[in-house]
């Protein structure tokens, strides 16, 4: 919210999800795949990590409980020693897996006065170094605990997904007093499971949606 000629003007924000939509592979996957290759001592970790992938496609595990079984390789890792590993991360695999599409995207946006919000149901710390892009404004995802200045693999609060997404954004958006101008806002994701944040803005788009929609419109990103 600022004010123009004595008036009160909302913000408009652009909202991108990340795994399928600003990047090509989903993120989680990638990191303990880097993970992996640093140390291949994290190998021990793959069975229960395919294990809880198939548990969450088949309902037995919810999503919070696949994904707190699949990140266990983080659990204990120094925060000091994490901050270095997530630099080399985005530096060495996560900046290449962008669509060149969405950064275009992003920066068409941005110039055009929108606030860029990314917001994903992956890990928000290694997400983080989205800041990366001068063009973002924030970055939400789905937190972990730390304990004594050790990572856990302990989600805090819920997994950033779905309705959570809206509580997340509109969370950040009442600490930073901002006010909003939804209808003129833009939402981009790659699934049908982030329509609370579709039906929240004027401007819905799915990326690389590979069935048809007869209301949202389709963008091909590559």
């Amino acid at each position: 919210m600022y004010f123009k000629g004595g008036q009160v003007v909302k913000e408009k924000l652009a909202i991108f999800d990340i795994d399928y939509t600003l990047t090509k592979r989903e993120t989680l996957v990638e990191f303990y795949f880097f993970m992996m290759k640093k140390n291949p001592h994290y190998i021990k970790y793959l069975p229960k990590s395919i294990l809880s992938s198939i548990f969450y496609v088949f309902k037995i595990y919810d999503a919070s409980k696949a994904k707190k079984t699949f990140i266990r390789f983080i659990d204990g890792i120094e925060e000091n020693d994490m901050k270095r590993i997530v630099k080399e991360f985005y530096a060495k695999r996560l900046s290449k897996i962008i669509y060149k599409d969405a950064i275009d995207m992003i920066k068409k946006m941005k110039n055009e006065g929108y606030k860029i919000y990314l917001i994903s149901a992956s890990a928000e710390f290694y997400l983080s170094e989205f800041y990366n892009i001068k063009e973002v404004d924030k970055v939400i995802g789905t937190r972990f605990i730390k304990e004594n200045g050790l990572h856990r693999n302990k989600i805090l609060g819920e997994n950033c997904k779905g309705d959570e997404k809206v509580r997340r954004l509109k969370e950040a958006l009442k600490k930073g007093n901002i006010e909003v101008d939804f209808e003129e806002s833009y939402m981009f994701s790659d699934s049908l499971s982030d329509l609370p944040l579709f039906d929240l803005v004027g401007h819905p788009y799915l990326v690389n949606f590979k069935k048809t929609h007869d209301k949202i419109e389709i963008l091909r990103w590559k």
